[in-house]
């Protein structure tokens, strides 16, 4: 059984989240203040974890940002906020969602079961020989989920790492962000495209020596991105 954590200052939003889920076949725990939740999320193993924004004591994106430092965890990052520039910052601190407030309690199921689905098709994965993936510098090692640049090694959060893996397994194609996103997050009508810009920018920052000039993700204008080979 998988187990949740939800971070939720509204306790009747949280409440109502938890019976959903539970009904659904998750364990689930809450807490309602950043500090305790961010304690809660480092101490225990937890299969995906939900986290509001704004919180008492500490906020979504501070706690997001701590846990990133220490766990490869899927973070479900939900707030009232619609601003752009928030879910943003929340994806590039490395949320793997983000749910704007009203949602249906139906639809924060689907979301939670899509990313526990595909997070343990790739850890579950028995390969034995180590898969690498190389080019002009760049090493991707598939089964240690390890990447390289000019023998540097990287981090990458677990979608980062899938989608550069994609992208350099799938040379000189063009997926459109809508191809990128039901490919990597396994939706195709829940979620928000602006994800994946978010993700390749932040993945050139990690590979290319200048992101004004990528010379392994290229943006095809009005249609997509391509991996140059």
């Amino acid at each position: 059984m998988a187990k949740i954590l939800i971070i939720e200052d509204e306790i009747s939003i949280a409440e109502l989240e938890k019976d959903y889920l539970e009904l659904s076949g998750f364990d689930v725990d809450m807490e309602h203040e950043g500090i305790s939740g961010l304690k809660k999320a480092l101490e225990v193993e937890y299969d995906l974890i939900i986290l509001d924004l704004m919180l008492p004591g500490m906020d979504g994106f501070e706690i997001c940002r701590k846990i990133r430092e220490e766990k490869d965890v899927p973070v479900l990052m939900v707030s009232a906020k619609k601003d752009d520039i928030d879910k943003i910052r929340g994806l590039g601190l490395g949320a793997d969602d983000y749910v704007t407030k009203p949602f249906s309690p139906s639809e924060l199921v689907a979301r939670v079961k899509a990313h526990l689905a595909r997070y343990e098709r790739l850890v579950g994965s028995n390969v034995q020989k180590n898969d690498t993936v190389e080019i002009r510098g760049l090493k991707i090692d598939k089964t240690a989920r390890r990447v390289w640049v000019n023998g540097e090694e990287r981090q990458f959060t677990t979608k980062e790492f899938d989608l550069l893996t994609f992208l350099a397994e799938n040379p000189n194609h063009v997926y459109s962000k809508d191809e990128l996103f039901r490919r990597i997050w396994d939706m195709e009508s829940i979620g928000d495209i602006a994800t994946v810009t978010v993700h390749i920018k932040k993945i050139r920052e990690k590979i290319e020596f200048d992101t004004a000039k990528p010379q392994y993700i290229e943006t095809i204008w009005g249609v997509g991105y391509r991996f140059k080979v």
